[in-house]
């Protein structure tokens, strides 16, 4: 039984494996149970990150930034 990262994990999901990895993860999925749970959590969260309604700053924040950016540049 192969061990497969997080990271392979994802890598297999955004298809971005080549082929000899993607069937090796493929057929570790229809037998390893832990494998198959491991990747529904990692689905939920990225459905649940993608679900996040995000807001802009506002402006003043961005302006606080871009000042202490400017300040800290200068004196570098």
């Amino acid at each position: 039984m192969p061990n497969f990262t997080p990271e392979d994990l994802l890598l297999y999901d955004a298809g971005e494996l080549d082929e000899i990895h993607r069937n090796a993860i493929s057929e570790e999925l229809k037998i390893n149970w832990s494998l198959r749970e491991k990747m529904h959590v990692l689905r939920e969260a990225a459905s649940r990150i993608n679900a996040i309604k995000l807001h802009s700053p506002r402006k003043q924040t961005v302006q606080s930034i871009i000042r202490y950016a400017m300040r800290k540049s200068v004196t570098i």
